[in-house]
């Protein structure tokens, strides 16, 4: 497995251990505004006992919806983290131990990179694929995009929740502020998101029609720079991805973030965090 996936993996595996669910929120969020979405589609007469697939599915936040809200249906759910995909079966066999045996094996977990299963998979399998809070983390999302296309069945449907461009603007504006006092070109630190209009560019080129996108903005409170920085880390994240410039060491430049965040953003808790949540559906021609 190549170097990126491994730290992926290291990261998430970690947050599943720790405190992965007490972080997160706003995933938390997402899940539910992608099973909401999902009613028209649920209603849809014609299919009986629908194959869906779920990517990314961590500890089982929208995997636990996709079987309240389709309690017919095939599910196959994958996820690299070997931690994740244990708290997730955990999370399903606690919530469906009264349930009968047919709906305890309606879900299959799988430990694998989406991306390369998706490449592999048998055409035709689904007839909807959805993904919360994970998107962002692939590596070739287009061409991942046409081999998801190439997975459903005529008339299905790709949903998803992914981050949008603004989200952690605050942290970015900070870092660059730091940057520019010191007569430095300012680094990326943590993911570049996409846009909606980006995604549904990929979605279009992938050959799927009828691309649908909604885009919410959200505003978490935290009490210090430090505790948004610990909730992120709790969640798989890093903000730490660039490299320390020169002339501007590791502690200097987040102590100078730290100073410029809490200057620029205050908040009634203490600071003031956006995520920006982008939601989007493309469906296959029939």
């Amino acid at each position: 497995m190549e170097r990126r996936l491994l730290s992926i993996r290291r990261r998430f595996d970690r947050s599943a251990r720790a405190s992965y669910d007490a972080h997160a929120r706003v995933q938390r969020v997402m899940a539910n505004k992608l099973g909401r979405s999902l009613a028209r589609r649920k209603e849809r007469a014609g299919e009986t006992r629908p194959h869906l697939l779920e990517i990314g599915c961590g500890t089982g936040l929208l995997t636990e919806i996709l079987l309240r809200d389709w309690p017919d249906a095939f599910i196959t759910a994958l996820d690299i983290a070997p931690a994740m995909l244990e708290a997730a079966e955990q999370r399903i066999r606690s919530k469906a131990a009264s349930a009968d045996a047919n709906q305890r094996l309606s879900v299959s977990f799988h430990l694998a990179d989406a991306e390369a299963w998706a490449a592999q998979a048998e055409p035709l399998s689904f007839d909807v694929i959805v993904s919360s809070a994970c998107f962002q983390w692939l590596g070739s999302p287009q061409e991942t995009l046409r081999h998801l296309r190439r997975l459903l069945r005529p008339g299905g449907l790709l949903a998803f929740t992914t981050f949008g461009p603004e989200t952690f603007h605050e942290l970015h504006e900070s870092f660059a502020a730091v940057y520019r006092s010191c007569g430095l070109e300012p680094q990326r630190h943590g993911l570049s998101f996409l846009s909606a209009g980006e995604w549904r560019t990929l979605l279009q080129h992938a050959g799927f029609a009828e691309v649908r996108e909604e885009s919410t903005i959200r505003t978490e409170g935290y009490a210090s720079v430090s505790e948004f920085l610990h909730s992120v880390k709790a969640t798989g994240a890093s903000v730490s991805a660039a490299d320390a410039s020169r002339g501007l060491g590791w502690r200097s430049l987040f102590a100078g973030m730290f100073r410029e965040y809490e200057k620029r953003f205050p908040a009634p808790e203490g600071i003031a965090a956006t995520y920006q949540l982008l939601l989007l559906q493309a469906e296959v021609p029939s």
